[in-house]
Parts: structure tokens; sequence; C-alpha cells
């Protein structure tokens, strides 16, 4: 099992996001530091199966599932970044980065950095799409960046889990 950091948006959105992807094991959700970024931002942990779903999967999937390219203003509060548990998978996210970046017409603003801590939310609030579906903000914000997920990476969305997470 290996795991990554992901942020870029809401936590909420993004952990719903990586629950429902075939190989991925566990996700926690809360807040990250970077090593040259030391302010905590939301961000999800995913642990996962190399050997079920690939790194450059979980990378493309975070790309096109929040806003890679919008350098707006709560970028402090939703930093656009992977954050690498070693030098070996930074720079390999560094890598996979640079050739995504063809996949989108303005430059992408997410960034590689070093994972430094991790602060993870309180219970009742993570699995948060999963446990409460129908609310507002999951039918507003996360039911079509998984509508977007189901389009653009369907083979690698586990059916399953999506139904035993509704429940």
């Amino acid at each position: 099992m290996e795991k990554i950091g992901l942020g870029g948006g809401c936590h909420w959105c993004t952990e719903a996001i990586f629950q429902s992807l075939r190989g991925v094991l566990r996700v926690q959700q809360g807040w990250i530091s970077a090593i040259r970024a030391p302010a905590y931002s939301e961000a999800v942990i995913v642990h996962f199966d190399p050997g079920i779903i690939s790194l450059a999967t979980l990378v493309a999937v975070h790309l096109h599932t929040h806003s890679a390219t919008s350098d707006h203003g709560m970028r402090h509060k939703y930093r656009s970044g992977v954050y690498a548990f070693d030098e070996t998978q930074q720079s390999e996210v560094a890598r996979l980065l640079e050739g995504y970046q063809a996949d989108f017409a303005a430059p992408l603003v997410t960034k590689a950095y070093g994972f430094r801590a991790f602060r993870e939310n309180t219970e009742e609030f993570t699995n948060y799409y999963y446990r409460n579906p129908g609310k507002p903000f999951c039918q507003n914000w996360i039911s079509p960046k998984l509508q977007l997920l189901m389009d653009r990476f369907g083979s690698s969305v586990d059916p399953q889990k999506i139904n035993e997470n509704a429940t």
C-alpha cells in the first residue's frame, strides 16, 4: 500500500471522489501542510494499492475534478497540490504534472509538494458525502464532480464502493 496527499478544493469533495475509486483502500480527510508551504490547507491522504490504481491515474483524477488551473482568492484555504511522502514520489508527481499540462488550455496551478504534517477532521465530518448525499451542498457541489468522475474515469470507479458508501 502507498499513500499520497491531494488538495485543491473542498476536502468533502476530494474525499468523495477518491473514496469511489478501485484500489483506494482508505481516505483520510483534513488539512495538510507542506515542507515549502507550512500553512494548513484542506486536503486528503489517499491510501492506495498501486497494483490496482496507479499514481498517474490518481493525479489525473485529481487534476480533472477540481479547478487545477484557477489561481483564485481562496487558494490559501484550498491549495492545489499533490503532497508526496518521499523525494522519489515527489519527482514522479512533478513529472506527471508536467505531462498532464497538455490536457489543459491554461497553466496548471497544482504543485508537487513534500508532505510535512496532517490534521485529520473529526469523525462527524468524515465520509461526508456518502453519509449526507441529499444535503444541498452535496447535491450542488459533490454530485456533479462524481458524475464527471464517472464520465471521464468510469473504468477506475468502483460501483460497489459507491453503493456501499451511499448507505
